[in-house]
């Protein structure tokens, strides 16, 4: 928009030029015998005025665009490379298409990529809104009940209060592994590495998972050649550690089937120890397999609604074993069961 005002006034001034020289050589041939050669002359002398501003006008034009690709290439070079200079003879114009083109595509990749955070974003509160709406709803449902009377029964009052404590609970779960998760994925929970028994660990599990296996008579078990109790030292986070034999085990019972077992293995892998966590339930279709540990992702929506599970917990598993600079993969098929399997860094003295 700055370039019209001069660009316009050098219009106007050409043309006042024109029409002054054109009105001198009127009046100056009136004293001519000869009115065609008078035309003559004003035709030559109209477009000698027009080349001259047509020049004056390109000129101007040339400078203000040799300004703005020379701004254009310079923010583009490497801080090393600013003092170069650029090579003026060459056609600016098409550079300077070019420039604008490479700025274009590169703003429209950042367009593109603010676009797919704004669906993850409302994904997200779509996601996390849905999760709070059952429980916080049941919870209304259960309260309301009670205040219109209910209360007054001891027996109908006091498994109302059971079911919303319930779901408080689910919520309270909820907002925590949502904290979790936001900690890890910005770095803020550090890893405090020591040296422990996987071993020791993995049967401290087995005991706080205990009377909700027995619920499905679904057996605890490692397998055979680490059942003996002989230590395996790894070098990790233990709380962590925990977390993630918590899930991956809790989930084994979740999807286990009635009369089950749910198995932990280890295999030494030179400095690795590979740690496996796997049961004979329902099993996954391999569609599934790829955004398992997507958060809020489920396979049976109404089935993982039902356990009461926040859908954060295998998106936590991984975020913790990827922290550790590990691996976490699954193998699965519908109706033999689920193998979770990540490694830990073997300790050595």
């Amino acid at each position: 928009m700055k370039l019209q005002k001069p660009i316009h006034l050098l219009v106007v001034g050409s043309l006042a030029v024109a029409v002054s020289g054109t009105a001198m050589y009127l009046l100056f041939s009136r004293y001519q015998a000869s009115y065609v050669y008078s035309i003559v002359v004003l035709v030559l002398l109209s477009l000698v005025t027009f080349f001259v501003f047509r020049y004056i006008l390109e000129k101007f034009i040339y400078d203000k665009i040799k300004v703005i690709y020379k701004t254009i290439h310079t923010l583009k070079l490497p801080k090393r490379d600013k003092r170069e200079r650029v090579n003026l003879n060459e056609d600016v114009l098409e550079k300077v298409s070019w420039d604008v083109s490479l700025w274009a595509q590169k703003h429209q990749q950042e367009i593109e990529d603010l676009k797919k955070m704004e669906a993850y974003r409302r994904e997200f509160l779509g996601n996390v809104s849905h999760e709070l709406k059952t429980p916080l709803f049941n919870l209304q449902g259960f309260l309301l009940t009670l205040l219109e009377g209910a209360i007054d029964d001891p027996q109908v009052n006091r498994t109302y209060l059971e079911k919303a404590a319930k779901n408080l609970e689910r919520m309270i779960n909820l907002v925590k592994d949502l904290e979790i998760i936001a900690h890890l994925e910005s770095g803020e929970i550090k890893m405090n590495y020591s040296r422990f028994d996987i071993i020791s660990l993995t049967r401290e599990v087995f005991e706080m998972l205990e009377l909700k296996a027995k619920q499905k008579n679904i057996q605890l078990i490692f397998n055979e050649k680490h059942d003996d109790g002989l230590p395996i030292w790894v070098m990790a986070d233990r709380e962590r550690i925990r977390q993630v034999l918590h899930n991956l085990i809790e989930n084994a019972i979740n999807y286990g089937v009635e009369n089950g077992r749910t198995k932990v293995s280890f295999y030494e892998m030179n400095d690795l120890i590979l740690v496996e966590v796997s049961d004979n339930g329902i099993g996954i279709e391999e569609k599934h397999i790829p955004r398992l540990f997507e958060r809020f992702y489920r396979v049976d929506k109404s089935r993982s609604r039902n356990l009461g599970g926040s859908g954060l917990g295998l998106a936590i598993v991984k975020h913790i074993i990827e922290s550790h600079g590990q691996t976490i993969h699954v193998r699965s098929a519908p109706g033999v069961g689920s193998t979770f399997s990540f490694t830990l860094q073997r300790y050595s003295s």
